[in-house]
This record gives C-alpha cells, sequence and structure tokens, in this order.
C-alpha cells in the first residue's frame, strides 16, 4: 500500500510519464491506470483492494455444488472436508456448505479415506532427569532441520554434542536419516572421542520407534549393547534437550548463506564447528571454550556386552524375526532386538516380566485361543489343557517410559 500511494502521488503530479512510473514500480500499465482512475474517483479510499467475491453464486443448486465439490477433491486428493469448505465459502459466499455437510457428502460418496490410527506402545511420560558432572557423562543427539545447497543437494546435518562441556562434537551432513547411516557416524565418533555414559535424543527415527517395545530402534538397541544408557525426550517438548537445541539455533547462520553443494556446505559445517568449540568464549563455562573444558572418555570398546540377568531370571535369545521361545510357542517381541538376549521373570502362569539390560520391556501375556478353552471345557477338561497347545495370541503391554 505504501508503494502503491507514492505510485498515485507521482502519477497524479501534472506531466507525470505513467509507462515509465509502471516500469519504475513493477506494475502494468493496465494496472497502473486502474488505481489512477480509482483514486480520481473516490480519492485515497478507492485504492484499497476491493472485493472479489462475484454479485451472483454460479453455483445455486445442490446437484451443481455436489459436482463443484467433487472436481474440487478430484484435483486435489489430499484435500480434506475443511480445506474443501473453504475454497467453496471463497468461490460462493455464505451459500457454501460447511464442513461438516461437505464430509458428509465426501462420505456418502465413499471418496474419504479413514487414517488408523498410529499404534503407540511405548511413550515417554516424564522429563528426563540425568546428572551430568563431567565430560561424556551425557552426549545429546539430533537432525537439524534440512536446507538446500545452491544446486539443490539436500543438507542436513546429525549433530552429536557433549552436555558438560557444550563442545559439539559432530556436525556432518549425512545422505539420509537411515540407522544405519547414524551408526557409521557414531563409530566414527567413538573411535575419536571414546563412548559416553548417555544419550539423549528425541522419540524420531532413527533414535527410537513408538510403535516397538521399549521404544527401541535398532541402533538404540546398538547402543545399548555397548554399555550407554539411551535417553529420550518427551514428544513435542524440545525444552527437554534445550542446550542442544541453543546450539542448532547457533548454527542456523548457515542456512542464510547456503555454499555452492553439500561438499561445500560441509566444509562450512566443519569450519563453524572449529569455531564454536576452540574461539567463542561460554558463558556457562566461565569464559573458556568447549574445547578447554571436554577430555575424551576413557572407555574404547566397540565390542557389544553380553547382558547378564539376576538368578531368578530366565534368559532368552531373540530370533532373527523377532520372537522368543517360551513353553514351545514363539512369542513376538521386536524385530530390533533379533540376535539379542533378553531377560524373563515370571509373574504368573501365563505371565512373564521381559527386560534388556535394565530397560524394563513391560509384560509378555500369553493368551489361550477361545475356541481351545471352549473344547475343554465341553470335555469337562478346564484345567487340563496344555499351554504350549493353545496360546497363540501375545498382548503386548507398554513399559515404563526411560531406561
Amino acid at each position: 500500500m505504501s508503494e502503491k500511494l507514492q505510485f498515485i502521488e507521482k502519477a497524479a503530479a501534472p506531466g507525470a510519464n505513467i509507462s515509465a512510473l509502471c516500469q519504475e514500480y513493477g506494475v502494468s500499465r493496465q494496472t497502473g491506470y486502474k488505481w489512477l482512475r480509482r483514486f480520481r474517483a473516490d480519492g485515497y479510499p478507492g485504492l484499497v483492494e476491493q472485493s472479489r467475491r462475484p454479485d451472483s453464486s454460479p453455483l445455486t443448486t445442490g446437484e451443481e455444488l455436489v459436482v463443484r465439490l467433487l472436481e474440487l477433491r478430484e484435483r486435489h486428493s489430499t484435500w480434506g472436508a475443511d480445506k474443501i469448505s473453504r475454497v467453496l465459502r471463497r468461490e460462493i459466499g455464505d451459500e457454501a456448505p460447511s464442513k461438516s455437510t461437505v464430509a458428509r457428502i465426501l462420505g456418502r460418496l465413499g471418496r474419504l479415506k479413514r487414517r488408523r490410527p498410529r499404534v503407540r506402545v511405548w511413550s515417554v511420560d516424564g522429563k528426563p532427569r540425568v546428572e551430568v558432572h563431567g565430560p561424556n557423562d551425557l552426549w545429546t543427539v539430533d537432525f537439524k532441520g534440512w536446507w538446500k545447497a545452491r544446486n539443490g543437494d539436500r543438507c542436513e546435518p546429525l549433530t552429536v554434542r557433549d552436555a558438560f562441556s557444550r563442545k559439539v562434537l559432530g556436525a556432518t551432513l549425512v545422505e539420509s536419516t537411515r540407522g544405519d547411516v547414524a551408526r557409521e557416524e557414531f563409530e566414527r565418533l567413538f573411535r575419536k572421542h571414546g563412548l559416553p555414559s548417555a544419550i539423549q535424543s528425541d522419540n524420531g527415527t532413527p533414535f527410537a520407534c513408538t510403535r516397538g517395545r521399549g521404544g527401541l530402534s535398532r541402533l538404540s538397541v546398538w547402543l545399548l549393547s555397548l554399555g550407554i544408557r539411551v535417553i529420550r525426550s518427551r514428544p513435542g517438548c524440545p525444552q527437554d534437550n534445550g542446550g542442544h537445541e541453543r546450539m542448532h539455533r547457533d548454527m542456523a547462520e548457515l542456512q542464510i548463506s547456503p555454499a555452492d553443494s553439500r561438499s561445500a556446505q560441509q566444509r562450512k559445517c566443519d569450519r563453524w564447528m572449529v569455531d564454536f568449540n576452540e574461539v567463542r568464549p561460554h558463558d556457562a563455562l566461565g569464559g573458556k571454550t568447549p574445547a578447554e573444558v571436554y577430555r575424551d572418555s576413557e572407555r574404547r570398546s566397540l565390542v557389544p556386552i553380553e547382558p547378564s540377568y539376576p538368578a531368578e531370571w530366565t534368559s532368552r535369545r531373540v530370533s532373527k524375526s523377532g520372537t522368543i521361545s517360551i513353553d514351545d510357542d514363539a512369542v513376538y517381541v521386536s524385530i530390533a532386538l533379533a540376535g539379542q538376549t533378553i531377560g524373563l521373570k515370571k509373574e504368573g502362569l501365563l505371565r512373564w516380566r521381559a527386560r534388556y539390560f535394565e530397560l524394563d520391556l513391560g509384560i509378555l501375556e500369553i493368551v489361550p485361543f477361545v475356541e481351545d478353552l471352549a473344547v475343554n471345557r465341553m470335555a469337562g477338561r478346564e484345567a487340563a489343557w496344555r499351554p504350549a497347545a493353545a496360546s497363540r495370541i501375545v498382548t503386548a503391554l507398554s513399559a515404563p517410559c526411560n531406561p
């Protein structure tokens, strides 16, 4: 509007060159003359944008409304009833059907896709509590939001930070967020700096799987097998990992002027990391740099540890398909635990408490088929059925939030 006012004041002056002004302000001559006509007719109020709603609604019957509604649905298959209703309201005004009416019409015509809700077997309920007294007591890890280099390459840094010293141990532009890619970066950092006592992450891929028992992913199982405690923030609570998020805000300067390619951007990330760790003093460290405070860990072994459980617990090896054998039954636990040894403690006739190292995996409960029970009752053998023969249904109860 401010540029429009400047244009009008210059164009209304005697002898003004309208064509040159239109070119200067980047508008067509048709638009420039239209503004000038409105200004001469109504003054400054005439410069306010007018409503583009038609005087009459072209869709006046229910049949035409339904046809238009279906046209929008066909053209935009991902739009729901709310978006379609809003678009129709812009087109025809108050005669447009409401959101509930649009949903009802789409439902009757079979044009609504009902999504199955995601099943959460595991979730974090409380804020994680971690005591940090020295370097490598806790590392924090996350993927920073990605951006594109000038040639279109996707730049998505996997960032790893020591919570005590604030030192950024890694800011690597990885090719994807797959677990095997993240594991390669962790192996590189472990060989360079040693192993931490704990690692904190969010609940996203590849650090966790909320649909898996204990929230375990293949990556988190591998970290646990190295004797590293896995800690997770609450969903939707970035403040649980506030120090890491604050570091990401400092790193955002790299997005302002992206490099020509991913490799060039990686060099910029390395340069930023050196400045952050070696040059910039931190108030929380008494004016010292993170490099002055950090010390490498003495733990160096990358050989997985075999878990040991108390005498009252039974050990079971998880198969490649993620199952264990209980009383000749193949009970599914988690594909992420394939090849690992879990502990079982019997808590009832068909109930076992499961855990991996110190991580509680919840309850394994085997329920007999209803058909088998009915046959046994008819035969008068309610107590004679064998769990191995009748049990095939496993109920997975969610485990506590953090190990």
